[in-house]
């Protein structure tokens, strides 16, 4: 959804220098298209893991002068803008979710391949339990309360139990111990599985070890207090839960005349990016703008 973002985050126009702030620079994509879009055009590019923060300084060298790196995630953006000394900006982009490149890093136990640690931290050199912390020590039942409201995980009961009685047998938890349990959980209901019976669990606790949902919510916070006249916030979701959030954080701008709404529906994905790239088949696409009469927090 690279073109619709471009679109509405209005990076071609001409005229003054624009300033955006990539909450989530990943593969550095977005970064990439906001500086060629317009010469002018200058982007603050934040990212929780260091591998993307490497990459991101790569490319800040390529356009000297006008990428700005923080190693820091979307709930931390008031800060991260503080010490780039940038106040306001005139578009915020988050685009949720893991990027391939994480996805395929061996080690960080983000996919339900093969038999890797697991981590899920985004931030490795954090201090923050990592998955295989939250399985081995969290009450049955919250283990079940973070499968059903973070990956809407029906099974998430089954699920939880499968997890527990494996404990015994797991001195530190691995992709394939939680496959197995979740499989166990599942039994022979698996066959009729459309997705992987563990794309839920894996979800549900990689947001729980980042605690996403929350910094989504303080992220948005942040950027609508610090979006400049004529300037969009736009938003890519990958499941319900974020969508959630930033479905009620913006009516709620809205409502107290911080923003404006664009996208009354979310906007969804073609049918040749999707056939392009599968994995974009449930990206969600919300935007609000500055409220026309210049009112802001």
């Amino acid at each position: 959804m690279l073109e619709e973002c471009l679109t509405v985050l209005e990076a071609a126009g001409g005229g003054r220098e624009k300033v955006f702030v990539d909450a989530t620079f990943g593969a550095g994509g977005h970064t990439r298209a906001l500086l060629e879009a317009a010469g002018a055009n200058k982007v603050v590019a934040l990212d929780a893991d260091p591998a993307a923060v490497d990459r991101a300084r790569v490319l800040a060298r390529r356009y000297p002068g006008r990428v700005k790196v923080a190693h820091a995630n979307f709930g931390e953006l008031d800060d991260a803008l503080d010490r780039a000394h940038v106040k306001s900006a005139d578009g915020f982009l988050f685009d949720l979710g893991l990027s391939s490149l994480q996805l395929a890093q061996a080690g960080r136990g983000f996919a339900f391949s093969g038999d890797d640690p697991l981590d899920m931290r985004l931030d490795p050199s954090s201090d923050v339990p990592t998955a295989s912390d939250l399985l081995a020590r969290l009450p049955q039942a919250e283990l079940e309360r973070i499968l059903r409201e973070h990956g809407d995980e029906h099974h998430a009961r089954a699920i939880a139990r499968a997890i527990v009685r494996r404990r015994p047998r797991v001195a530190s938890w691995s992709t394939s111990d939680l496959v197995a349990a979740v499989l166990e959980a599942f039994g022979p209901r698996r066959r009729h599985q459309r997705i992987h019976p563990a794309t839920r669990t894996f979800l549900a606790l990689r947001i729980a070890v980042n605690g996403e949902l929350r910094a989504l919510e303080r992220g948005l916070e942040s950027a609508v207090r610090r979006l400049r006249p004529g300037g969009h916030i736009a938003v890519i979701s990958y499941h319900s839960g974020e969508d959630r959030i930033v479905k009620h954080r913006f009516k709620s701008f809205a409502q107290s005349h911080l923003a404006e709404i664009v996208t009354r529906k979310p906007m969804r994905p073609s049918i040749a990016e999707v056939k392009a790239n599968p994995r974009s088949r449930s990206a969600k696409l919300r935007v609000v703008a500055s409220p026309r009469d210049g009112r802001s927090a």
